[in-house]
């Protein structure tokens, strides 16, 4: 090959919006080598070796000749993920700290819980762009599974086992109320943790939380109401004050004025772990003596079991034959369904059913998180659940022979 055919070197085009679809592809014709040269690009975090390869954040970039320097990326959410990294420490820290001394958190007042709650709310809505609701639209399915795990089978099985534990008056309805909530924020990260698809997960935890302010009061009313008295017109405004509007207020800031969100972003994740820490702290001190009773510890089992079947769940519904998805997806609904957003919870059941029923929301925080983090890691260090049995129990006669 004459060596100024390539005297002309490709130029990467690279687009600034990301696309979730699996795949794309752009070229780029040369003028002067009359050659084309053609860049492949996945949006899925496993990588394929074809080619000429470069990984670039979550985007693997196939060349097909020449050299590409491609500029390092900045990377704005290494803080941000840094201190999820260190929040179910700071989950454990507070449970412990509020039951062994409750005077540490009994100075938070039911008045302060709606602010605290904004706060975690405008953190999630100064991530979000007008675009994030247009790419939901173009993935609807994987969108749709999630929803219908997080709020039909979740609900069903939470009460499901609130009966089959024979769970008292005392803790039922706040546990029920705890498994119709949106899905959690830590989730996003933990869906990061296990390389799953993170967009998804922002996408659905964004969507179910916006649509919590409908749905929540509904099913509450459905599956409670016979127990408690729910007021779901209440219960719908509370939820419009404290997560939708937060929300609406991050998206219109980060829309509009976008300087102020670049100066408030850094430290919005201390104070959404602040605001977490609260919601969690308060309930367990105010109610301690239930707590550690004979009735409130045989609230763990059920709180333990209701997360651990939830990601099995969430896991196996996106692996349905008519609905399969990809593993990177089928991870991220996983983590969506296991994690929901206790604090919601927490709030909503300290407004509307009493201080005792915000208890098993408060249990359900630090269980989700230890739980769904230790998932993520398990996925995030390549392992699959398939292989289980053979980490449990090694196969000391497996063959060393070679066929």
């Amino acid at each position: 090959m004459p060596s100024n055919i390539l005297s002309s070197p490709p130029v990467l085009l690279l687009t600034t919006k990301p696309k979730l679809s699996n795949s794309y592809k752009r070229s780029y014709f040369s003028p002067k080598s009359k050659l084309r040269f053609t860049y492949a690009c996945s949006t899925s975090p496993f990588i394929g070796r074809v080619g000429s390869q470069r990984r670039q954040g979550n985007a693997n970039l196939l060349s097909f000749s020449g050299d590409v320097a491609v500029p390092e990326p900045q990377d704005s959410s290494s803080s941000s993920q840094v201190l999820s990294a260190v929040l179910p420490f700071v989950v454990a820290a507070t449970a412990v700290a509020a039951l062994a001394q409750p005077m540490t958190f009994t100075w938070v007042s039911k008045q302060m819980y709606a602010p605290a709650l904004g706060g975690i709310m405008l953190s999630i809505g100064i991530r979000l762009s007008v675009d994030d609701f247009y790419l939901a639209l173009q993935r609807p399915l994987p969108l749709s599974i999630g929803f219908v795990t997080q709020y039909v089978l979740k609900p069903a099985l939470g009460v499901l086992i609130a009966n089959a534990f024979g769970m008292s008056r005392t803790f039922y309805a706040g546990f029920v109320l705890t498994c119709c909530v949106s899905g959690a924020q830590l989730s996003s990260y933990a869906s990061y943790l296990s390389k799953g698809d993170v967009a998804v997960s922002i996408l659905l935890t964004s969507s179910t939380t916006i649509a919590s302010v409908l749905i929540t009061p509904i099913l509450t009313g459905l599956l409670i109401g016979s127990v408690v008295p729910v007021d779901a017109i209440a219960m719908s405004k509370s939820i419009l004050q404290v997560v939708f509007f937060p929300i609406t207020l991050g998206l219109v800031l980060n829309t509009y004025a976008k300087p102020l969100v670049a100066l408030i972003r850094p430290v919005m994740p201390i104070i959404a772990m602040v605001c977490t820490s609260m919601c969690i702290g308060s309930p367990l001190a105010i109610n301690r003596s239930q707590i550690l009773s004979a009735e409130g510890l045989g609230l763990v089992l059920p709180v333990l079991t209701f997360h651990a079947v939830a990601f099995v769940v969430g896991y196996w519904a996106s692996k349905i034959p008519a609905f399969r998805q990809n593993e990177e997806v089928s991870r991220t609904i996983s983590l969506c369904t296991g994690m929901q957003s206790s604090t919601l919870a927490g709030l909503l059941a300290t407004q509307f059913l009493g201080s005792s029923q915000a208890v098993p929301p408060a249990c359900s925080v630090v269980a989700m998180a230890i739980i769904g983090l230790c998932l993520a890691s398990f996925w995030g260090k390549g392992w699959r659940i398939r292989d289980l049995p053979s980490m449990l129990i090694p196969d000391h006669n497996g063959s060393t022979m070679k066929a």
